[in-house]
């Protein structure tokens, strides 16, 4: 099952145009931007998708003006829509990652770090550094409790009430 068949049903199949008002108040506005986006079929800034869903609702200037930042948020956390450069919305659909093993076997290629025997050596110096705190540690023979002094807090007085 595809996704726009679980989302909106049957509307988001259908051309812009052809829904009626009343049936397009009852979507969401993620949805009437996916159908918009669709059926333009390229890229359009996030005020112009807006502007024709606040039109086509009949919702005014206010509304547009007040909702406007919700709506970017809608889109920015619907897995549907992809920001891009320049202030420009589209779906995600519409764009694949462009991957290049060649590229990443390169880049690989320049991470690899010969083995040597110096990694061991780092590796002793590291234990001896901890090592050497676990002496410090111990060689602390005085008792790390002497200055404690011990407070009775004297309940006596809450009796006596």
């Amino acid at each position: 099952m595809e996704e726009d068949d679980i989302r909106g049903g049957v509307f988001l199949k259908m051309k812009f145009k052809t829904i009626d008002k009343e049936e397009l108040e009852t979507l969401p506005f993620d949805d009437i931007a996916y159908i918009i986006l669709k059926e333009k079929g390229k890229k359009m800034k996030i005020s112009d998708i807006f502007r024709i869903i606040c039109d086509t609702l009949n919702l005014g200037e206010d509304a547009f003006e007040n909702q406007i930042g919700d709506f970017f948020a809608l889109l920015a956390t619907e897995k549907r829509f992809i920001q891009l450069e320049k202030g420009y919305w589209d779906l995600r659909e519409n764009h694949t990652a462009q991957i290049s093993i060649k590229e990443i076997e390169d880049e690989l290629d320049d991470e690899i770090v010969p083995e040597d025997e110096p990694e061991e050596e780092e590796e002793e110096e590291n234990n001896s550094y901890y090592d050497e705190l676990d002496d410090m540690d111990d060689d602390k023979e005085e008792d790390d409790l002497k200055d404690l002094v011990i407070v009775d807090e004297g309940y006596e007085d809450d009796i006596d009430m």
